[in-house]
């Protein structure tokens, strides 16, 4: 094992003599199959997520558990068969790629269809920050250009490469963005699981890159990363990424595609989620800082050394700042980058804490165990290991940094990394598993029962730690997602209680839509309603939460300027602040009717406290709205008043 993980992180151009390529797959192999896999990926998983919808089983039995158990089991028997077994016959090697594809695809699919498959949301419903997500999603739907979720006008803010493929994607299927979303999410963690089996496969054998595989996507559901399914590929491509990168800065001569590779997942990190570009980037500098000391101590010249390692990192550079542009350069030419930002102003106990994966009092937490004492027994002689293991140091150094910059009153939101670590430590104890079965034969005369043992060992841990997150893990998330109200004010359970505001969600709708006689891309709205926007492509006034908010919006300005019209001494006078206010004014107020009063709501930030948000009620007198150029109509709890004209 320790043999077979050292070759597989030697460098490629210009081996020394006997000395292997720097990537086990040949840049025309590595294309191909990112390209048939990823499609594979795709059309697989979207069969599989319209097949588990026709399930029809209502919410609260336990049919979905114990279909999903049954399907992943099978799944999972398939791939360890495969790898103790399969890999050894002489099928063609096509055969046994294509299968391994198909396995990680229907096993990362299904998971999560199965389960959700009696809702049309994903994970977490509408609720908490599913409200921005499919906001963003309704807006990128809605046109074809990058747009900010809220503003009318405005650069976007939140890096909008994933959520624009979505809205296409929603285009293409004829759908809302919102309903588009559940297919879209799971289509992309499917995909995500075949790319991370392809980089893997750069770096180690086949058979270890697919147990790697299918304890990332394991860690993906366990941890729940995957609710965020825009952020989960970035997470899920970093380890073999750094191990990849770790062998270019190791190596004095390089092919330039693996530099290539390196800097285009920077750049789609970018892209998609900015925060693991940010980490990206300080894990592939410090990674080449470091071979630039230790070939230094070897005795290698300083010069041609700082040299050559910084040209790889230029070049990594380069490509990663003309993809992150796509998305960033309308936000930058606006100003943006000056502007007050509160984006990382939140501190939940999750990123107070170091994070502590690798207690055994679980299968997780004994596989994560075992990834940490690999790493740290094996960093010295193992590429592999000690690229890992860096990854590992950066995520703590990540939260005593987050601490501290607690002193300038910010995080760095550290929390969001706890799904790296555990996804690393998993594939560490992977490894680990490995190459202790491995020494079996040395150790053990009759070695086959030995090794057919820890194969069903394997297996048994990996279906547990399926189940765990099935009926554990995932379970609030589809309970929310099958609680949730959709746009037609009804649920999955069919419920319709009008006591709940989702209820009326359908009517504000087609009341906006009715009275202001707009399309829905041309009303700006002032809601009282936070998931209202999630559901319909109209502009907000304000976003509900000054952490979501673009900071060109300027936010405490616009609640000052909310507060200024309420405060109007009639009509006359509150047309006349709409008309001169600084920004485009509402056209729709959708208010809350409370004690005769209309209230509308005002958020401001209240970080550190662990719920960083203070929501004023901003009261509007109905006398306000009392002229012609108003008209009005009360949809439940809730008013809809529409300027005219």
């Amino acid at each position: 094992m320790t043999r077979t993980l050292a070759r597989a992180s030697a460098g490629q151009a210009a081996p020394a003599p006997g000395e292997p390529p720097i990537t086990r797959l040949t840049l025309g192999r590595t294309l191909a199959e990112l390209v048939l896999g990823g499609l594979l990926a795709v059309v697989l998983s979207l069969a599989l997520t319209f097949a588990a919808s026709r399930i029809g089983t209502d919410p609260g039995t336990n049919v979905p558990t114990a279909l999903v158990s049954l399907a992943c089991a099978v799944i999972l028997a398939v791939c360890f068969g495969l790898i103790a077994f399969g890999w050894a016959r002489r099928w063609p090697s096509w055969v046994k790629v294509v299968g391994a594809w198909a396995a990680l695809s229907a096993f990362a699919t299904l998971l999560l269809a199965i389960p959700l498959q009696a809702t049309r949301f994903y994970l977490g419903g509408s609720s908490v920050d599913n409200t921005f997500r499919l906001q963003y999603m309704e807006r990128m739907t809605a046109g074809g250009g990058l747009a900010d979720m809220n503003y009318h006008g405005l650069a976007p803010y939140y890096p909008g490469a994933w959520f624009w493929l979505g809205g296409r994607f929603a285009n293409l299927l004829g759908w809302d963005g919102w309903a588009a979303y559940k297919p879209y999410s799971i289509l992309w963690v499917a995909f995500a699981a075949v790319v991370a089996f392809v980089l893997w496969s750069l770096v180690v054998g086949r058979r270890l890159a697919l147990l790697a595989t299918v304890a990332t996507v394991l860690v993906a559901v366990i941890t729940v990363v995957v609710d965020e399914p825009y952020a989960w590929p970035t997470t899920a491509w970093l380890p073999p990424i750094a191990v990849l990168a770790w062998s270019v800065f190791r190596r004095r001569q390089v092919p330039k595609w693996p530099i290539v590779l390196i800097g285009v997942y920077l750049g789609i990190a970018a892209m998609t989620y900015t925060l693991h570009a940010a980490f990206g980037v300080a894990v592939v500098v410090l990674l080449a800082i470091v071979a630039g000391v230790v070939q230094a101590r070897r005795g290698e010249a300083v010069g041609p050394t700082v040299k050559r390692l910084f040209l790889r990192l230029a070049g990594m550079g380069v490509l990663t700042l003309l993809l992150a542009l796509v998305t960033w350069a309308p936000f930058i030419l606006a100003g943006g980058l000056g502007e007050p930002n509160v984006a990382a102003h939140f501190l939940p106990e999750s990123s107070a804490v170091f994070p502590t994966p690798f207690e055994s009092t679980s299968v997780s937490g004994v596989l994560c165990l075992a990834g940490l004492v690999w790493l740290i027994v094996r960093a010295r002689r193992e590429p592999i290991a000690f690229s890992l293991l860096t990854v590992v140091a950066l995520v703590y150094a990540w939260f005593v940094v987050s601490t501290l910059a607690l002193l300038v009153r910010t995080t760095l939101l550290a929390f969001r990394f706890v799904g790296t670590l555990q996804t690393v430590l998993a594939v560490a104890g992977v490894f680990a598993a490995v190459e202790l079965l491995r020494a079996v034969p040395k150790l053990v005369r009759n070695a086959r029962p030995v090794l057919i043992a820890g194969v069903v060992l394997a297996l048994a841990g990996a279906v547990s730690l399926t189940q765990t997150a099935v009926t554990s893990s995932l379970k609030p998330q589809v309970q929310n997602a099958e609680s949730d109200y959709y746009a037609d004010g009804h649920n999955a359970k069919g419920e319709h209680d009008t006591s709940q505001d989702g209820a009326w969600t359908g009517a504000l709708i087609s009341t906006i839509d009715q009275l202001s006689g707009r399309p829905r891309t041309g009303n700006i709205v002032l809601s009282a309603y936070d998931r209202l926007l999630s559901f319909a492509p109209y502009w907000g006034f304000q976003q509900t939460t000054p952490q979501y908010a673009n900071p060109l919006g300027e936010y405490d300005k616009r609640n000052a300027e909310l507060r200024g019209w309420a405060a109007s001494a009639d009509a006359a006078q509150l047309i006349q602040r709409l008309d001169t206010g600084p920004y485009e004014a509402p056209n729709v107020f959708v208010f809350r009717r409370v004690e005769g009063k209309l209230v509308a709501y005002a958020a401001s930030d209240a970080f550190p406290r662990e719920v960083p948000l203070h929501v004023d009620e901003v009261s509007f007198d109905p006398v306000l709205f009392d002229s012609a150029r108003f008209t009005r109509r009360d949809v439940g709890p809730f008013t809809v008043i529409i300027r005219l004209g």
